[in-house]
């Protein structure tokens, strides 16, 4: 391309720019909820041009036609706000944060939100913080800046013309701790809030299980009044398969067992799963009410999509006699994933140093293990932070891997108003975590379905010798004993024995403050339990012949 060919290039390029500037204008303060203040944004001023030479033609230049569409609201993005339901550190944009909250912010975490930089003129968000205010106070702009850059999008002109938002609304799915919700409210799940007894309105949490023991009052003559103590309250419920959407289809609860215990603790297993209704029984002067309610196991199945795919419930129902007043029920819960991918192996056969334990729980008889999808989520302990807060570390596990020594621990505080029974079920769940297993692997490739290759886990608890009414657990061991499995040039480490041992001390008693301090410790050991292997050899040959008995006639 001569000279004469860069010429009207270069004007065209400065015409686009001063097309460019010339549709910049101020921006009104814009409001936003939680923030102390706006501003509005500076005009940004045309450029200067140099005169157009005599006799040189102008080009074509486009001036109007559609403006890209913003595919992000600037003003409404707030990428540090990490936390719900909570302000975040040094984060001007968290709706969450108060007044009180900002006046202590040392500067913004993220100044600057900006939309596509590949259009030529964007909005902005700025933030900032005003510490000449008494308290200080967070500062927003909503800007319109200016790309620079000569290759940017300015208008749309393409023939084809394409929604950048979808219209589609996002999928209903249910979402961590969400309740379960039915035909008619939600899945109620029984369990103890303040004291023993328990509280029916409880619904129960999507991912969440729990495994909880209440105590109901009754009175014998209104046992079959009483809805929670009939079968038909647990399995007549109808989950819906996603949130907020009735018109979908609505899994029901079918019901896999029953097992029958008689007042003699014999436990018998109905074949027929019919639904069946406690019954006030006289016998002469006894009064006894059968077919009650006393322990209820839900198995949940869902989706990688969040979505409810099957519901099991076991039950185990007894007979309550005239001399109970407060009945002690159990309530189990628990999330399955449906199995979509197979999940990873830890050794074929035997364990590999570093990866982590497969270990799973059996829900009933008959069934097999049931494991989680990640496999660095079966069987974990406390995971240790700087802040060395319990509270903190709640739900932030690590994995136990084979063949590494563990040590994790926090600092429980409790308030002076916290029972007892209130803290050990805290406790409880801060050492096992949510579905401690009950069976480990004894190979890394061990299949779920060969049950009776599984080591069981051997739970101990270790209370001290003092004789307090109350035992609050501090620390978790857990023990795993392996062994050389196969030939000396290629052993296959093999789990054999497994035990958690959870220790206990006394209730600590508030010394000064509103708050005791108890430390929560978790260790893994790791024990080769293997036989010294001995190098042995064949016997030595030996010569079994006889000579016929004329061998040495006639010399003999």
């Amino acid at each position: 391309m001569g000279p004469q060919g860069v010429r009207p290039l270069l004007l065209l390029l400065l015409d686009c720019w001063a097309s460019v500037s010339a549709q910049t204008r101020a921006t009104p303060p814009v409001p936003t909820e939680g923030l102390n203040s706006t501003e509005a944004a500076r005009t940004t001023p045309r450029p200067a041009l140099s005169p157009r030479p005599s006799g040189t033609p102008k080009a074509p230049v486009p001036t109007s036609g559609p403006r890209p569409t913003p595919v992000t609201d600037v003003a409404a993005l707030c990428v540090c706000d990490l936390t719900p339901a909570q302000c975040d550190v040094n984060c001007c944009c968290d709706p969450d944060c108060s007044s009180t909250d900002v006046s202590v912010f040392s500067a913004c975490s993220v100044p600057v939100v900006m939309g596509d930089s590949q259009f030529c003129s964007q909005k902005a968000a700025i933030y900032s913080l005003n510490f000449t205010a008494n308290p200080p106070q967070r500062i927003f702009k909503l800007v319109d800046q200016i790309n620079p850059s000569i290759f940017c999008i300015h208008i749309t002109n393409s023939e084809i013309s394409f929604s950048t938002r979808s219209d589609t609304p996002a999928p209903a799915k249910y979402k961590y701790g969400a309740p379960l919700q039915t035909s008619d409210s939600f899945l109620r799940f029984p369990s103890p809030l303040m004291s023993s007894l328990c509280t029916d309105n409880n619904p129960a949490a999507f991912l969440v299980n729990q495994a909880v023991k209440c105590t109901r009052r009754i009175n014998l003559e209104q046992c079959e009044k009483i809805e929670a103590l009939g079968m038909a309250y647990y399995s007549s419920p109808k989950i819906l398969r996603v949130p907020d959407l009735r018109t979908e289809a609505e899994i029901p609860v079918t019901v896999q067992s029953v097992l029958v215990q008689s007042l003699n603790k014999t436990l018998t297993r109905l074949e027929d799963t019919v639904r069946l209704n406690q019954i006030l029984v006289e016998a002469g002067d006894v009064k006894i009410c059968t077919n009650v309610v006393l322990e209820v196991k839900y198995s949940i199945t869902y989706t990688d999509a969040g979505e409810v795919a099957q519901a099991g419930l076991a039950l185990l129902l007894g007979t309550v006699s005239r001399a109970v007043v407060a009945l002690e029920q159990k309530f189990e819960i628990y999330f399955i994933q449906q199995n979509t991918k197979p999940v990873p192996l830890s050794g074929n056969p035997g364990y590999v140093v570093g990866l982590p334990l497969a270990a799973g729980f059996r829900p009933q008889k008959g069934s097999g293990i049931i494991q989680t999808m990640n496999r660095f989520g079966q069987l974990t302990i406390l995971r240790s932070l700087a802040e060395q807060d319990c509270f903190a570390v709640e739900g932030i596990r690590a994995p136990v891997l084979f063949g590494y020594d563990m040590q994790s621990g926090c600092k429980l505080r409790l308030p002076k108003a916290m029972t007892c029974q209130l803290a050990v079920r805290r406790v409880k769940s801060l050492l096992q975590g949510q579905g401690f297993p009950d069976y480990v692997a004894p190979f890394g490739n061990s299949q779920a379905q060969d049950v009776l290759d599984w080591v069981p886990v051997h739970f101990i608890t270790q209370a001290s010798h003092m004789k307090d009414s109350c035992q609050l657990p501090v620390a978790l061991v857990i023990e795993v004993k392996w062994t050389k499995y196969g030939s000396l040039l290629n052993p296959q480490a093999k789990i054999v024995n497994v035990t958690a041992s959870l220790l206990s001390s006394s209730f600590p008693e508030t010394n000064s403050g509103n708050e005791r301090t108890v430390l929560i410790s978790t260790v893994v050991t790791f024990v080769d339990a293997s036989a010294p292997a001995e190098a042995g050899f064949r016997a030595r040959p030996t010569i079994n012949a006889k000579l016929p008995f004329n061998f040495f006639f006639p010399f003999v």
